[in-house]
């Protein structure tokens, strides 16, 4: 059976100016992920890596070539599109968390389904229950500070999953963990590839990267 196409980019080059200085950071990327993919996009530090990323969650824009998202190209999407295909159609793992300090685990949880404008009931029952799924019924009421590095990713873990996103793209997520947390969210994430979620990390760890189904290398600017 073949697989639905998720992201395809095409020749995507990326170059940042300074002055009279341009630097080359991404040399002719072309790359097709498939509904269910479980890639791991490995590099040196400078590499590339993260402003791959970036283009991958548009967060960024590609100075040349066309990037296709779910059969969108993206290329001709405006802020408004953009916004919510990033909010809703991707859920974002970093390797620092991301987590608003100020907010326990449950509102840290909830708001992107807020910005999707989920119902407040639904929500609040929805996050729950993905705290749950991942260990944290304990942890809810619970701000950042008062929470493990492991603790802190798994609550983004549920974050990302909020909105029930296409893709989930995690930015070196065992970065700032133990080997056991780091152990503990490789697994989450593998499990939820088991249940159909496409999943793209970047890591520079080596026995994270062989953990995924696929590994890309990238060196320079170009996959190699």
């Amino acid at each position: 059976m073949n697989k639905k196409t998720l992201l395809k980019l095409e020749n995507i080059t990326k170059d940042y100016r300074s002055g009279d200085v341009i630097t080359k950071v991404l040399k002719g990327i072309t790359l097709t992920v498939n509904q269910g993919d479980f890639i791991a996009i490995t590099g040196r530090s400078g590499s590339g890596k993260s402003t791959m990323m970036n283009i991958v969650g548009l967060l960024d824009v590609p100075t040349t070539g066309n990037y296709i998202f779910d059969g969108q190209k993206v290329n001709r999407l405006g802020e408004d599109r953009l916004a919510y295909i990033r909010n809703k159609e991707i859920g974002f793992v970093f390797q620092s968390f991301n987590l608003l300090p100020r907010a326990t685990s449950l509102e840290n949880v909830i708001l992107p389904a807020m910005y999707a404008g989920i119902g407040s009931k639904q929500r609040e029952e929805k996050a729950m229950a993905y705290l749950t799924s991942l260990g944290l019924e304990n942890e809810m009421y619970k701000r950042p500070n008062k929470l493990s590095g492991g603790q802190q990713q798994r609550v983004a873990i549920a974050r990302a999953l909020m909105n029930d996103p296409k893709i989930i793209l995690a930015d070196e997520p065992t970065g700032n963990l133990d080997t056991k947390s780091g152990n503990v969210v490789m697994d989450i994430l593998k499990n939820l590839n088991k249940k159909g979620k496409t999943v793209i990390i970047i890591t520079h760890e080596e026995d994270v990267a062989k953990q995924a189904k696929k590994i890309i290398k990238l060196a320079d600017g170009v996959l190699i």
